[in-house]
């Protein structure tokens, strides 16, 4: 047995571990799931932890280190020798240590995330850490309740219970000894302990519940069951808990209520294309009369101006600067910026993201604002993105 971790905390950093090599799922780190990639999403979590100093991931493959970089992502390059279907985690984990020790001379504490469990997020890091704090061990887990009955077989090959005793009168599932099973998303260990055993249940060991669906990615249906999960509130891709003193609800147009595609007919008249759902959405959300909202855009088509008008919201535009049209508008209305979410998709729409309380983008929108947003909607501008917004925004109203 390690001794216990020390109470006097060096760094924390994060790594995930991202081959490009899959079976199951072809291009599994990369693949799309509420807005987000797989690599993407774990990234974003760990990045969101506030004790968490760095994110690394450690890859082999060059489309998987862009995509973990546009996140917030140190990456180690990851050796063939060690990136095959045979190869342990540890030996990813154990691989990167000296490179995160030359970032971080101090480092003490690791977190090791999985991407195939996609709903973890900041807090529940910070809870495993917290835990292993707490607890004074050199390792902890999450883990998620499991009120079930457990068989095995004997020596005969006969049934016996595990965590029930077969023999006498059934018990009810709620009188049942508590016990818990890995959740596969989040590992934490006190750096030298893992260094020196080699193993990430490396001592003492701590568990850390989570309420997570309990579902781990490794088949198609397995992504699409995920992929359905990931469009409720309840797994918005955000801390809904920051959405509460949301009070104004700013979006562009192009790429936000459009699909970003413009018809251009022979007399140069242009024709967009929205979002019913999206409409539905919106008009749910004015008449709820919690926030204000306004159509913020660049653009000068006329169209603009109709779509606001059949939506009944506010609409500015031709507008070039949008961080000082939001300044007047916001002073205006006795709110200061904490108080906006704003929602843009390309390069223009940066300055605002970066002042509003809450960001958010559809879900294709444009590389550089996908790495700033805070909120990724899970459908791409003008399918159902706002919808989305609007959905998980009533939710905390209600």
């Amino acid at each position: 047995m390690t001794d216990p971790v020390s109470t006097s905390l060096g760094a924390t950093a994060c790594v995930i571990l991202a081959r490009g090599g899959s079976k199951g799922i072809l291009g599994k780190n990369l693949q799309k799931l509420g807005g987000g990639s797989l690599i993407g999403r774990s990234v974003r979590a760990a990045v969101a932890a506030p004790s968490v100093a760095a994110v690394y991931v450690s890859t082999d493959d060059d489309a998987i280190a862009a995509e973990a970089r546009l996140h917030g992502a140190r990456i180690i390059v990851r050796p063939d020798d060690i990136s095959g279907d045979g190869a342990s985690s540890e030996a990813g984990w154990l691989h990167a240590i000296p490179e995160m020790r030359s970032d971080f001379p101090d480092l003490d504490r690791l977190v090791f995330l999985q991407c195939t469990s996609p709903f973890t997020t900041g807090q529940d890091i910070e809870n495993c850490l917290a835990e292993m704090e707490k607890q004074g061990t050199d390792c902890a887990l999450s883990v998620i309740e499991d009120h079930s009955f457990l068989w095995q077989n004997d020596a005969s090959g006969r049934g016996r219970g595990v965590n029930h005793d077969e023999t006498r009168q059934r018990q009810r599932r709620q009188d049942l000894a508590p016990s818990f099973r890995e959740s596969g998303a989040i590992y934490c260990v006190n750096a030298a302990a893992f260094e020196r055993v080699g193993r990430r249940f490396c001592g003492t060991v701590a568990l850390c519940p989570v309420d997570h669906p309990a579902v781990e990615i490794d088949t198609p249906a397995d992504l699409a069951l995920c992929a359905q999960i990931a469009t409720t509130s309840g797994f918005a891709g955000i801390n809904t808990s920051s959405l509460l003193n949301i009070r104004a609800v700013v979006m562009d147009f192009d790429g936000v209520h459009t699909d970003n595609l413009v018809s251009t007919d022979q007399n140069g008249i242009e024709a967009v294309r929205t979002s019913r759902g999206d409409g539905m959405g919106l008009s749910m959300l004015r008449d709820a009369g919690r926030w204000q909202l306004m159509i913020l855009s660049k653009e000068r088509n006329p169209v603009v101006l109709k779509r606001a008008e059949k939506l009944k919201i506010e609409v500015h535009h031709s507008v070039d600067d949008k961080v000082a049209a939001l300044e007047i508008w916001l002073s205006e209305r006795g709110l200061d910026w904490d108080a906006l979410l704003y929602i843009g998709n390309d390069v223009n729409d940066a300055a605002a993201m970066a002042r509003a309380g809450v960001s958010a983008c559809p879900s294709d929108a444009h590389p550089e604002i996908l790495a700033i947003a805070g909120w990724i909607l899970p459908y791409p501008g003008g399918k159902g993105a706002l919808r989305a917004m609007c959905d998980t925004l009533l939710d905390q109203g209600a």
